[in-house]
């Protein structure tokens, strides 16, 4: 007796289900691989507007992308050289700053007459290592930079194919029944999406550092640096940028100062991240609260701090791949903003 498999049983749904386990599991083990190829995309997308612009105004394309590919390289370069030193610096001065804040909690306990107990807690929550979070990430993207030619040379072949690539697109989206749009409309999300969120992450970044800098830290330009990086984190990014620095004021200066850098960076993330950012982001980006933020979870799983910075880009993608098909419309829609 043969068994059949209906197109809507149990059956399919294991195992398409099943498949999308190993799709994940591959990403998570070729990530090595894609996480330069996905930087590469980004940047190209985020470079195709001012190459657009250039050849706009008579400019030859590879003329074009000979100009915009210097300026990645400038940047990179100059930013490079400012991470890895700072990097190496900050984390020489680890030890110190983690012995510090030691001496600065012991105090504290013992202000409370509680220094024993304390003192205990400690040595099993090793509170040093919030200092040690920042040279974790920071390490993290500087991995970027081993593939830095890699990176550069896949951006320069996709700008070199982007103007095709569309055509190509519509063709097989038109073939397989789908939106011929679909792909413009991605370009068009990715960089309006990008392109907000470095405007607002620069702003971000300017402020901490000027903070930072104006109160006496050490390294206000690296936070600064730090602030703008984690910004392009949904959530929990400005969070996290705000505790170094915190955590810092305390061991040089004390608590009081400490508050102070706490009280400033609330006042800007309430400003930029609680007032600004919604209101100049919400209808372009279309994805639930609860949806960015378990993104948040699940691309940082697969690819490191680099999906972190990546995963409301990865998501955008995923939500407008889903809505190209009737059969997936509805997955997409799970992942949109509530409608008022």
């Amino acid at each position: 007796m043969s068994l059949s498999v209906k197109p809507g049983s149990s059956t399919t749904t294991l195992l398409s289900a099943a498949a999308i386990v190993v799709v994940i599991l591959g990403m998570q083990a070729a990530s090595s691989i894609l996480i330069p190829f996905m930087v590469s995309v980004f940047l190209a997308v985020v470079c195709k507007p001012p190459m657009n612009w250039l050849t706009h105004h008579k400019v030859p394309t590879g003329v074009a992308i000979a100009m915009v590919v210097f300026a990645i390289i400038s940047l990179l370069t100059a930013g490079g050289m400012f991470l890895g030193g700072s990097i190496a610096e900050f984390t020489d001065r680890l030890p110190f700053y983690e012995q510090r804040l030691n001496e600065e909690l012991i105090d504290l306990a013992g202000f409370f007459g509680q220094t024993v107990t304390i003192q205990e807690l400690l040595e099993k929550i090793q509170p040093g290592s919030a200092m040690g979070l920042v040279a974790n990430l920071l390490n993290g993207l500087q991995g970027l930079f081993a593939n830095f030619f890699l990176i550069i040379f896949t951006v320069i072949f996709i700008l070199l194919e982007s103007s095709s690539f569309p055509v190509k697109m519509r063709s097989v989206l038109a073939a397989a029944r789908a939106d011929p749009d679909y792909f413009v409309r991605f370009t068009s999300s990715v960089q309006q999406y990008l392109g907000l969120k470095t405007l607002i992450s620069l702003v971000t970044g300017l402020a901490a550092g000027l903070l930072t800098g104006i109160l006496g830290l050490d390294f206000p330009v690296l936070w600064g640096v730090f602030a703008f990086t984690l910004n392009y984190v949904p959530s929990i990014g400005s969070i996290i940028a705000a505790v170094p620095p915190t955590v810092l004021a305390l061991v040089q200066f004390g608590l009081g100062q400490s508050l102070l850098v706490a009280l400033g960076y609330l006042v800007i993330n309430i400003s930029l991240g609680g007032i600004i950012e919604p209101r100049v982001m919400g209808k372009n980006l279309d994805l639930s609260t609860l949806v960015v933020f378990l993104s948040l979870i699940f691309w940082g799983w697969v690819f490191g701090p680099v999906g972190m910075l990546l995963s409301v880009p990865l998501t955008m993608t995923a939500k407008i791949a889903l809505e190209a098909s009737d059969r997936t419309a509805p997955l997409a829609a799970l992942l949109s903003a509530p409608k008022s």
